[in-house]
């Protein structure tokens, strides 16, 4: 089920994914590069453009200013691909001066259009481009005579060297400039991908080659606030851990008082679960914002106040995402006590949900703190907590076996309020839990519907950076529910699209990587079990045991059991069902119980199954859990029938076959059929060799129950079972007098008992 606090994790850098940071107080300098910007907007205020290639530039015009120096070269072909024109007449323009003298650079700077003049133009004074063109005059008037002509050499070597890497504008001696630091910082290398406007098709990104030349504090802020945003939004489309960590630590070299690069230190060390540096980071961050006096004050207190509350909040979420409780509940402890004596309710709002999401980690009880934390985020109209604290309730409910509707009601109204208010992350991360609650309780049709919903959902979060889906957590739990329902079906092309997608999506090295690792290797096991596969099924546990040791041992036990190991088998269910009682694993100790239940079928006797059947079918109705409420029917059905009742054991039949039907997997569905078969068979009185006292009409039905059963194991390639049933039609066609049929049905089971090259196992031993 979807975790409804992956978004309790507080990031002061991010407000609707714009990361506000003071970075170096370094303002605007003019370098070559940023003449060619110039040049750019000149050529555009001053010649007529097409409309469709005017709209292409001004996509291009924010990109330009805030991202790093190109080359002349990747700078030409990018304004190329959008206007060939105007690229023509950008680079005549900077031939101009680069193979001129120095007073044809003088006198472009005084043709520029100020931004004063210019009123229908992109040049206006309260424009982007305005303010960037002035920033870009005044700078130029600073300058010395000295520093003009370093920066007219610059300009020749810049224009002749094209494509190269190290741009030759760098070897310009910045500390002339008297600028307000002159670190030699490490920019942003753009991602071809990154950005939603023709830059996206140009080669920007050079990964062998360090960035050079200092940055300006635009560039500094655009590099954080696109790096913040994908992480959150887009891993996969932001830089790798490495790459990133590289850029970070060349900036914290040059400044190592940049407290948002420590910030984004700590989120990128996250990503690859590195406890020690990720604390690092998350500390050097709080300790610089403090020591810089960059916050304000909160609710009547100095800034470094609540920067202290909110590091210490931070240091719990941290060791509550790697498992630390003690250290996780000291830190929130801590946290608290500073909340309380700044009366800052917000602080303890975050802190209280905190806490019960701490008990649900611990596995106690925290249904009472929930609910205060509701009440008491509504009290202070905090609507993002009050819905997380509702969301926990019903995820809470859906384990504790309340009713559909009561959840559904619950999740409807917390809707409400999330379109009310604009919370995207907090729809999506609904519309996951409705898709999982609705799996849980047996329902696939509902809980496809539900994934669909999500995944056609167009997000309310601003595209930017080039992000056209977020790739959050719900996203690959949806995706993930999609390609399991798809595999129960025995659609496994669907199934494979959807996990290539998953993997494009959601690379190894991103946080969400497990799910649909995870999901992958429980539909391969499923699958090669289904086929008879045991030797493949069996080197998946180890792997299924790494990412969730519950289900690697639930799995281990049902290979051993195939293979006949009865005492290890057992051994490993006795060890989960006491892992199941701890942890209040209703589902998965129903499913211990129903294969201890087939353990006792081949040793005690089909007697001793009874009472752990009955118990799990009351656990199951008690939960609402209709899909293991059928199941444990079937083998109820089962052992009714081995006992000698087949009547009793068809009447229960009935009962479970219309929910089977309707939204069980095919494997379940065949496995129904056949079992109804044999009840028919054993109802109409069938002895193999003899027609007397034989229900004919009833033999009939069983053999089309046989045919309508041989259809849903084909899908799955279930030879064990198809050889099963071509067994069964070949005798009954036999009593029947259908000699060809006889026959038919007898070669596919000698052809499919030859391929096997494995003894049947004994009918009476498996559902």
């Amino acid at each position: 089920m979807a975790s409804v606090h992956e978004s309790l994790y507080f990031n002061p850098m991010m407000t609707n994914g714009v990361v506000h940071a003071n970075v170096f107080g370094i303002k605007d300098w003019v370098t070559p590069y940023k003449i060619s910007v110039l040049a750019l907007l000149y050529e555009m205020t001053a010649s007529k453009i097409s409309l469709p290639k005017r709209r292409r530039l001004n996509k291009l015009i924010l990109p330009l200013q805030q991202g790093p120096d190109l080359s002349f070269g990747q700078f030409v072909r990018t304004v190329e691909e959008c206007c060939p024109q105007t690229g023509s007449a950008v680079t005549l323009r900077l031939d101009d001066m680069a193979n001129g003298e120095l007073r044809d650079m003088e006198h472009f700077f005084s043709t520029l259009p100020t931004p004063f003049t210019s009123f229908d133009t992109e040049a206006y004074k309260t424009s982007v481009v305005g303010l960037f063109m002035r920033h870009m005059l005044l700078a130029y008037n600073k300058l010395s005579f000295s520093q003009v002509y370093k920066l007219y050499k610059s300009l020749q070597q810049y224009y002749h060297s094209q494509d190269e890497v190290t741009l030759p504008a760098l070897n310009f001696d910045w500390s002339d400039m008297d600028l307000a630091s002159t670190e030699d910082t490490v920019g942003d290398r753009m991602d071809k991908d990154d950005l939603d406007s023709p830059l996206h098709k140009s080669e920007l990104r050079i990964d062998n080659a360090p960035s050079k030349g200092p940055l300006s504090q635009k560039q500094a802020e655009y590099f954080l606030a696109r790096q913040a945003y994908l992480l959150k939004n887009d891993e996969n489309k932001a830089l790798k851990p490495a790459a990133l960590q590289e850029e970070l630590n060349n900036m914290l070299k040059f400044n190592p008082d940049f407290a948002e690069a420590h910030y984004l230190n700590y989120l990128n060390s996250m990503r690859v679960q590195d406890i020690f540096l990720s604390a690092h980071s998350l500390l050097h961050y709080f300790d610089r914002l403090i020591l810089s006096g960059s916050e304000g004050k909160s609710n009547g207190d100095e800034g470094y106040g609540r920067s202290l509350r909110y590091a210490a909040l931070n240091l719990a979420s941290l060791h509550c995402r790697f498992g630390h409780y003690q250290q996780a509940n000291l830190a929130l402890q801590e946290a608290i006590r500073i909340a309380q004596e700044s009366n800052d309710h917000v602080c303890l709002q975050h802190c209280l949900s905190w806490l019960y999401t701490l008990e649900q980690m611990k596995g106690s009880d925290s249904t009472v703190l929930t609910e205060d934390s509701v009440k008491m985020a509504a009290h202070f109209c905090l609507p993002y907590l009050a819905s997380l604290g509702i969301q926990s309730l019903v995820q809470q409910g859906a384990t504790q076996g309340k009713t559909a509707h009561k959840l559904m009601d619950a999740l409807k109204d917390t809707d409400i309020l999330h379109w009310k208010h604009s919370l995207s992350e907090l729809i999506e991360i609904s519309l996951a839990q409705t898709t999982s609650i609705w799996r849980m309780y047996g329902k696939s049709t509902m809980s496809a519907q539900q994934a669909q919903l999500l995944l056609n959902m167009s997000s309310l979060e601003p595209v930017n950076f080039g992000v056209h889906q977020n790739n959050t957590e719900a996203f690959a739990v949806a995706l993930c529910h999609l390609a399991e329902l798809h595999a129960e079906q025995g659609l496994y092309s669907a199934v494979s699209e959807i996990l290539r997608h998953l993997k494009e999506q959601f690379p190894p090295h991103t946080q969400h990587a497990k799910l649909w690792m995870l999901c992958d290797l429980k539909i391969q096991f499923e699958r090669h079990m289904n086929e008879g596969k045991y030797h493949l099924a069996e080197p998946l546990i180890v792997a299924l045991s790494a990412l969730d040791k519950t289900q690697g041992l639930y799995r281990k036990a049902l290979v051993l059991k195939v293979l006949n190991r009865s005492t290890e088998a057992y051994s490993v269910l006795q060890r989960l069902q006491v892992l199941c009682d701890k942890t209040k694993c209703t589902e998965l100790a129903i499913r211990v119980m129903l294969s201890t239940a087939e353990l006792h079928w081949e040793s005690s006797g089909f007697s001793t199954a009874l009472p752990l059947l009955l118990q799990a079918l009351a656990l199951a109705r008690q939960h609402h859990l209709q899909s293991l409420a059928s199941e444990t029917i079937l083998h109820l059905a089962f052992t009714q029938l081995m006992l000698g009742v087949p009547e009793q054991a068809l009447s229960v039949l009935h009962e479970a076959i219309e929910p089977v039907l309707a939204h069980g997997s095919v494997m379940d569905k065949g496995r129904a059929l056949l079992l109804m078969a044999r009840c028919q068979m054993d109802v109409a009185g069938f002895k193999p060799n003899r027609r007397e006292q034989t229900d004919l009409n009833t033999l009939a039905l069983a053999v089309d129950t046989l045919s309508e059963a041989a259809a849903y194991f084909s899908k799955l390639n279930c030879k064990e079972r198809l050889r099963e049933i071509h067994y069964f039609q070949a005798l009954l066609y036999r009593t029947l007098g259908q000699n060809s049929q006889c026959n038919k049905s007898a070669m596919h089971f000698r052809l499919l008992d030859q391929e096997l090259q494995s003894p049947a196992p004994p009918i009476s031993m498996r559902l």
